[in-house]
């Protein structure tokens, strides 16, 4: 009788805890649901709009045209764009430029966000803000077989360095230019480019030896051309990367937050790092920084 006494206890806890856990789960996905139909209560600014995504089309597996639809854009940045205003409810409409005018466009409020593998810095966030979502990896992109023999950072002195126009890569090579000539070495020669592409054939063409630049970018330049390029190291770096929203679109950037948060929950966003072959590890937990 105590046997069977003490198996009936056994199976109300195991009861009470599986009830628990599928109700924790249940609450979880709840939590995890989009509601475009509620966009009038709980963004009441955005409704009637199209939102104006600042993008250069020519960062892959970021933001690319689709091969198969010239018209088409696809990459991880914009599918997680559409995957985001869709579960905020508002239609979007991709405004494609070099890349290094996308985010002075959104300041000059003729784009309403920048998504487009941008890096968070805190003069950056000076004039707009950022919802954060990953974590950068940077790589270095050389010719076939490493001509300069370029393996870290310690390699940089007296080479050809290129980077985009103002960005994180070349306020780094400048500083380290300095520390070069500081240590009586030679200086590094940098050469700046308006888009990505641009960088990669400036490598090619052997007018620059190293090209520095978000990982994914590097290895899907390598991937597309084998037969020119090499991978001269990479790096994880603490860097952020986020969505660049306008000063003064506070609830736009706290939709996408909120979006972001339901992609990250419900598997919408490891679904599409997977499809890119991006990995998924790099994903930060979403933030909005404004500093």
């Amino acid at each position: 009788m105590r046997v069977f006494q003490g198996l009936k206890r056994i199976i109300y806890i195991c009861t009470l805890t599986l009830t628990v856990a599928f109700g924790t789960h249940a609450a979880m996905a709840q939590e995890a649901k989009c509601h475009p139909e509620q966009l009038a209560t709980k963004y009441p600014s955005l409704v009637g709009k199209t939102i104006k995504i600042a993008t250069d089309g020519a960062t892959p597996p970021y933001s690319m045209r689709d091969p198969n639809d010239f018209n088409k854009l696809i990459g991880l940045d914009n599918d997680m764009a559409h995957a985001a205003f869709d579960c905020i409810g508002v239609p979007v409409d991709f405004m494609i430029g070099a890349w290094s005018g996308l985010l002075p466009a959104v300041i000059a409020g003729q784009a309403d966000v920048m998504w487009d593998t941008l890096y968070y810095t805190p003069e950056r966030a000076k004039e707009a803000d950022f919802v954060i979502y990953l974590r950068a990896a940077t790589g270095g992109l050389v010719q076939k077989n490493n001509p300069k023999k370029i393996k870290s950072l310690d390699d940089v002195c007296g080479i050809r360095a290129t980077a985009g126009l103002g960005s994180t890569e070349e306020a780094v090579f400048r500083d380290l230019s300095a520390k070069c000539v500081a240590a009586g070495k030679a200086a590094i020669e940098i050469v700046t480019f308006p888009d990505i592409p641009a960088g990669s054939r400036l490598v090619k063409n052997d007018r620059a030896d190293l090209l520095m630049i978000d990982l994914g970018l590097v290895n899907s330049f390598i991937a597309a051309d084998p037969d020119s390029f090499d991978l001269a190291f990479s790096i994880l770096t603490d860097y952020k990367v986020g969505v660049g929203v306008a000063k003064n679109n506070k609830e736009l950037s706290q939709a996408i937050f909120d979006a972001l948060k339901i992609l990250q929950a419900n598997g919408t966003e490891e679904a599409i790092y997977k499809k890119y072959n991006f990995d998924h590890k790099q994903a930060l937990p979403t933030e909005i920084l404004t500093q």
